[in-house]
């Protein structure tokens, strides 16, 4: 059986207040056979945040970023079985696909919302 645990967090923390209550990810913890795909949604209500970034923290190691959503779509870290797919934009909905689960997928899975200020 594999074990997600699925967390958000924002970030770029404004003075004096948070933003984490305006991530939202869903479920907060899922369980799976192995060779299933897990979907871990992911949404914020922040003006402006354009950015919806995805990391997974294994136990005893680095927290490893697995990509990111945009406005358009998602952009996943080569080499990694996972898929993103959604708008990035206030009110939308992201999802991150982890495919082909085994026993390295258990780990505990983060959103972040960001704003993403490079001109084009």
């Amino acid at each position: 059986m594999i074990i997600i645990f699925c967390l958000m967090f924002n970030v770029i923390p404004v003075l004096g207040s948070s933003l984490s209550d305006q991530v939202h990810q869903t479920p907060a913890e899922m369980f799976h056979k192995p060779g299933g795909a897990a979907l871990i949604n992911c949404s914020h209500s922040i003006e402006n945040y354009d950015r919806i970034l995805w990391y997974k923290h294994s136990n005893n190691k680095q927290m490893e970023f697995l990509g990111y959503n945009d406005v358009i779509t998602g952009y996943a870290e080569p080499g990694l079985k996972v898929k993103m797919n959604g708008s990035a934009n206030k009110n939308k909905l992201c999802t991150l696909t982890v495919e082909d689960l085994s026993v390295d997928s258990s780990a505990i899975y983060f959103c972040a919302a960001r704003y993403h200020s490079a001109s084009y």
